[in-house]
């Protein structure tokens, strides 16, 4: 089992930028999918963006263009840049690993955008 720890949640006005971390406990992370999912409240959780181990990178089509997605397999660390919030970008982050369909999560971070 990965322990993946998410940081980086804050509050923010909109049009500003958060930077999302996730460290993994160990280093099968190097052969891990990343991604990054978020949920608002009453609703179902959501799938942000993807990162293959060999850098392939997939977005929802909602952060396209304000997000990016990137990892650093030395710091077993994933990050999540976030660029010109909005207000409906407001959740809790979580990270997820899946090493062949084996799937961790983290407790995540909250994300709030002021109007």
């Amino acid at each position: 089992q990965v322990q993946l720890v998410e940081s980086g949640g804050g509050l923010v006005q909109a049009g500003e930028s958060l930077r999302l971390s996730c460290v993994a406990s160990n280093s099968i992370f190097s052969i891990a999918v990343m991604s990054w999912y978020r949920q608002a409240p009453g609703k179902q959780r959501e799938l942000v963006a993807i990162i293959t181990s060999s850098g392939t990178t997939r977005y929802a089509d909602f952060v396209k263009g304000r997000f990016t997605i990137s990892r650093d397999n030395a710091k077993n660390t994933v990050y999540l840049q976030m660029y010109s919030l909005k207000p409906e970008d407001t959740a809790h982050y979580y990270c997820q690993s899946n090493k062949f369909g084996s799937l961790s999560w983290g407790q995540g971070t909250q994300v709030t955008v002021s109007s």
